[in-house]
């Protein structure tokens, strides 16, 4: 409440200096309202110089004060506040207000033009170019302006490059990050940029690099585990499977264990690089992954590698972090590697199938029926169909969008439902239980046929798998159909399977074999001449390319395998050299 006094401003900025970078390091980040303060300090300085700004901005503020008050004693006092101005600028992103800031404090004649395309190189040079002013013995501070001069040229170049790489500017990005390495910081900060550089390189199309980054990070700080993430994409990248699940298996057991306080220890300072730099996309790339979400990677690379067994206990280990509350430990902003939890049980049942645990895959799918059925709406309030229209018009422009998600959401339960019959289906096939395996089938194709899939033109996804679904129903109904003596019945089978799918190897073979079961030789012939002059499942293959099938039903697709190929080409062969025509025709 004193008036301001021009001898005592010189005490009373220092002290206030310090109180900042107090406050800053006891709540442990960078507080905009601490800004206030600085505010009322440069008011006290006007005041004592007999003018005044209260109606000025921050910026009009700091240029009033610094071309007017020309007292030498305040000039250092003026230029630690400058500094504490523009870390709190940097930390709100207000990059032109910091660069001017710096001008005003270098005393340096502004150009009236932008010194560089993103200037960016300006606002380093500017801060470089900053002359730290002499600091007094007779007042100490708690964190002397050259180290504060440092972490904004760090916290400059880091955040620069961070908004570089996010809007795709990937040179620019790689420049400034490798500028912040060579900066002051943490062990902490310095393996995050390195992580940063690594994503900037994978970007790049350059994994090597990327790889090396990211390993200098683990030895700048092997807590860091967000690189070893990120070692494992760019292994997947370079589809290098074995050294892929290394990196997972170390990030889990790492994730496992509770990381020691002191593992990335280094010189404390109250005002830090990493209270500056918080951005949206330095959190997405240093998102640490749950366990459960690397447990789930491991168990889908095993499987999607051929490793069943591994696949197996791994999604047997996942199943079981779901009775410890698994919804309370992954976030749901859209940013997990987990699926939906119907989906991970699909692909359990698919993996314990290929294990040859059909029994147990039959389990797991009823819990997956017995769950959805309830979830879709239709279903609950008895029996009305579920109408499913592909169109070519965007599906996006939603105003009723409540109807459309519901309807979507509906969707997504009744592919989950029916491929649980379709597995249960080939897992009784595989128990040699033909007629069981024929009842799972048909519950599948009930299923899909209530929801009246129909329409023309590009397909949705979700409609998709649901056709492949409908398909693959089809083809083993028709095949336990055949494995019965029932041929007439298997006929019709694949039939419908090749008009949902034209061109489709399993369903044309399996038709074939059929026709030639059935004595309707020339028939058989026929078709497998119309099959066999054009490439295999030209048509059927070619209308899902850049949509991958699911991977739980992967194990399904490789069942529906026609297994015989060439005993019934050579079959077909024999007959039409025998009829007199020539096979090749």
């Amino acid at each position: 409440g004193l008036p301001a006094a021009l001898p005592a401003l010189s005490l009373e900025l220092t002290v206030l200096y310090n109180s900042l970078l107090f406050t800053v390091g006891s709540s442990d980040s960078a507080i905009e309202e601490e800004s206030e303060a600085i505010r009322q300090g440069l008011l006290r300085v006007l005041e004592a110089c007999g003018a005044c700004g209260q109606d000025l901005s921050a910026e009009d503020l700091w240029q009033k004060v610094l071309q007017e008050v020309t007292a030498e004693e305040l000039q250092a006092p003026l230029h630690r506040l400058g500094a504490l101005q523009a870390a709190w600028w940097l930390a709100a992103s207000r990059l032109g207000s910091t660069a001017s800031l710096f001008r005003l404090l270098s005393k340096a004649e502004d150009p009236g033009r932008v010194h560089c395309s993103e200037g960016v190189n300006e606002l380093l040079s500017l801060i470089k170019a900053w002359r730290v002013p002499a600091e007094e013995a007779s007042l100490p501070l708690v964190q002397s302006t050259e180290d504060l001069k440092e972490i904004l040229c760090t916290t400059a170049a880091f955040r620069q490059g961070l908004q570089e790489l996010e809007a795709g500017n990937l040179c620019t990005a790689l420049s400034l990050l490798q500028e912040a390495v060579g900066g002051f910081c943490s062990k902490r900060v310095l393996a995050q940029i390195y992580t940063c550089l690594g994503c900037c390189a994978q970007r790049m199309g350059k994994p090597q690099t990327a790889l090396q980054h990211l390993k200098r990070a683990l030895q700048v700080d092997f807590q860091c585990l967000p690189a070893l993430s990120h070692v494992a994409a760019v292994y997947h990248e370079l589809g290098e499977t074995e050294a892929e699940l290394q990196a997972l298996a170390l990030c889990y057991e790492a994730l496992e264990k509770k990381p020691s306080a002191a593992a990335s220890s280094s010189p404390h300072f109250l005002m830090r690089t990493e209270l500056l730099v918080h951005t949206p996309i330095l959190v997405s790339l240093l998102r640490h992954r749950h366990p459960s979400e690397v447990k789930y990677l491991l168990a889908q690379r095993c499987l999607q590698d051929g490793r069943v067994a591994d696949a197996v206990e791994h999604y047997l280990d996942f199943l079981a972090l779901l009775q410890e509350g698994l919804q309370q430990q992954v976030p749901l902003d859209g940013s997990s590697a987990l699926p939906r939890i119907p989906v991970v049980f699909l692909e359990t049942a698919s993996a314990l199938e290929q294990a040859g645990r059909h029994q147990d895959a039959i389990t797991v799918c009823e819990e997956v029926i017995s769950r959805t059925t309830d979830l879709i709406p239709q279903w609950r309030s008895g029996g009305e169909q579920l109408r499913v229209e592909e169109r070519l018009e965007q599906p996006e422009c939603l105003s009723p969008g409540a109807g459309l998600s519901q309807k979507k959401e509906s969707l997504c339960c009744l592919a989950w439902r029916a491929a649980g019959y379709l597995h249960q289906g080939w897992a009784w096939a595989k128990l040699g239980e033909s007629k069981e395996a024929i009842t799972q089938f048909s519950r599948c194709l009930s299923d899909l046929l209530r929801a009246q899939l129909h329409g023309s033109g590009v397909e949705p996804t979700e409609v998709e798998v649901l056709q492949k679904i409908r398909l693959l129903s089809l083809v083993g109904r028709g095949i336990q159909f055949l494995e019965l003596g029932r041929d007439k019945e298997a006929l019709l089978d694949f039939q419908h399977g090749l008009q949902i799918s034209p061109g489709d190897p399993a369903a044309a073979s399996y038709l074939v074999q059929a026709l030639w079961n059935l004595s309707r030789k020339r028939e058989a012939a026929a078709h497998w001449q119309k099959f066999s002059q054009s490439p295999l499942g030209e048509h059927g293959q070619q209308e899902g390319q850049g949509r991958p099938c699911p991977l739980y039903l992967v194990s399904c697709l490789k069942q529906a395998t026609f297994p015989h190929s060439e005993s019934l080409a050579r079959s077909v062969q024999d007959y039409l050299r025998t009829a007199g025509q020539d096979p090749a025709s």
